[in-house]
């Protein structure tokens, strides 16, 4: 007789969708969701096709990394401790020179690394060879939201610039190959890198395209000052506020980093509805997000690592850089250490990135009927166990290398660590020949 359910994980601890811990529940799933969470003992486990024992195990909504650069896995080590301007003088740089074979191979460990670290799900922030990287997320069972770099500056590289209308065509064609693929596996979103590489026209033609698509629009926001100053000077607003007057800030927007706001441009994030994402190890360096006021205005705010050059792809350790950084800046000023409470971190990493992807009624909590991506925590460590609080202990001391197994749309990606879907030890064969350490 066929078995009723696709998978069964049986009788873990389970994180429900208000942050607390459900013991001793199972969690059912046939084809790519959730059907049921509940007592171990209401569960006829003989049901599944196959089996998880979830003893010893923290089950968890997958983390989402809502702005990276999956291109740059190759840069590691390359840009800490550079004087500015990194993104001019070694980024692009990097990018220009890009071959379609490393950015098979940086895709690859991009996958590599995010399944071992407990994102499911990534948002990328633009790049080149994408329909390239895009056969690799396939492959990896990840699920992840595709866009190419969309520049038209005539100061930038020949090799990453075209016409609006070019750059609009090349993100339109990845959009109709992938958009859906895998079974809603892939999506793709429109982009514009900045305000500093990309004309009004590209501007205005990236939104018309992304709202007809109805997908996401992504765009990097309020980063360094001279971003800001260049939108002051040739259009007398700064850059939201610019922006709006031209149409394009609407529910689609996705705005990366978002340091330098205005407290006038914070009102018109959550009056337009626009997705807001921070990168904690990369942004730190520059300046420190109004994090605190953002959430209090109900704007859904997700965390990114920027990228393996940025400090690695771990969103364990952005999260622990969220609450340092935050708490320095903002919460001793106000003597108020809970300015940024654990589990609002905790949300920003999953439902946060959950708006990102533009799936917050479908992704980030454990649910009936939510996708099921998942992944479990290793409890049962000296660094974890015991606890007075789980959920605080997953932001204190969980890393990287505490995420056991991962299950993407339904379908087991990694188990007891080892990854099913790719051939690790082929990858880092490949990565080693592609280093180049001092």
């Amino acid at each position: 007789m066929e078995k009723k359910y696709d998978l069964i994980i049986r009788g873990g601890m389970v994180l429900n969708e208000h942050l607390e811990i459900c013991k001793n529940h199972s969690i059912v799933i046939k084809n790519n969701l959730i059907v049921e969470v509940a007592p171990e003992e209401q569960i006829d486990s003989s049901e599944g096709k196959e089996i998880i024992e979830g003893k010893d195990k923290l089950w968890m909504p997958g983390l989402v990394d809502a702005h990276t650069h999956i291109t740059q896995q190759l840069l590691r080590g390359k840009i800490l401790d550079e004087l500015p301007m990194i993104w001019t003088r070694i980024m692009l740089p990097y990018e220009n020179g890009l071959t379609k074979e490393m950015a098979e191979l940086s895709a690859q460990l991009a996958s590599l690394e995010m399944i071992k670290s407990g994102t499911t799900s990534f948002v990328e922030a633009g790049g080149r060879h994408m329909e390239a990287i895009a056969a690799q997320i396939l492959e990896s069972g990840l699920r992840g939201a595709l866009t190419c770099s969309t520049i038209d500056s005539e100061v930038m590289p020949s090799n990453m610039t075209h016409s609006a209308k070019e750059a609009i065509s090349q993100n339109m064609a990845l959009y109709e190959n992938y958009h859906g693929a895998g079974d809603g596996q892939l999506s793709v979103h429109f982009s514009i890198r900045s305000i500093l590489s990309c004309s009004e026209d590209l501007i205005r033609l990236a939104s018309e395209a992304a709202l007809e698509a109805d997908t996401k629009l992504h765009m990097h926001m309020n980063e360094y000052p001279n971003e800001v100053n260049f939108s002051l000077e040739h259009h007398g607003k700064r850059p939201f506020q610019y922006l709006d007057d031209l149409g394009v800030l609407q529910q689609n927007f996705h705005a990366a980093h978002c340091i330098l706001t205005s407290d006038e441009e914070i009102d018109m994030i959550r009056e337009r509805g626009v997705s807001v994402v921070h990168c904690p190890f990369s942004n730190s360096g520059k300046g420190v997000p109004q994090t605190p006021r953002l959430l209090q205005q109900k704007v859904p705010v997700a965390l990114g690592t920027d990228g393996a050059a940025h400090g690695g792809l771990s969103l364990w350790n952005e999260m622990k850089i969220m609450r340092s950084v935050i708490n320095a800046h903002i919460g001793s000023t106000q003597s108020n250490p809970v300015i940024l409470p654990a589990k609002s971190i905790l949300k920003m990493a999953t439902t946060g990135g959950a708006a990102a992807l533009g799936m917050v009624d479908r992704l980030g909590t454990i649910g009936k009927g939510k996708v099921a991506d998942l992944i479990s925590i290793d409890l049962n460590q000296p660094h974890i166990m015991p606890t007075n609080n789980l959920a605080h202990t997953l932001l204190e001391t969980v890393c990287a290398n505490d995420v056991a197994d991962m299950v993407v749309n339904g379908k087991v990606i990694m188990r007891n660590r080892k990854v099913l879907t790719l051939d690790e030890e082929k990858i880092m064969y490949m990565a080693s020949k592609a280093a180049t350490v001092d």
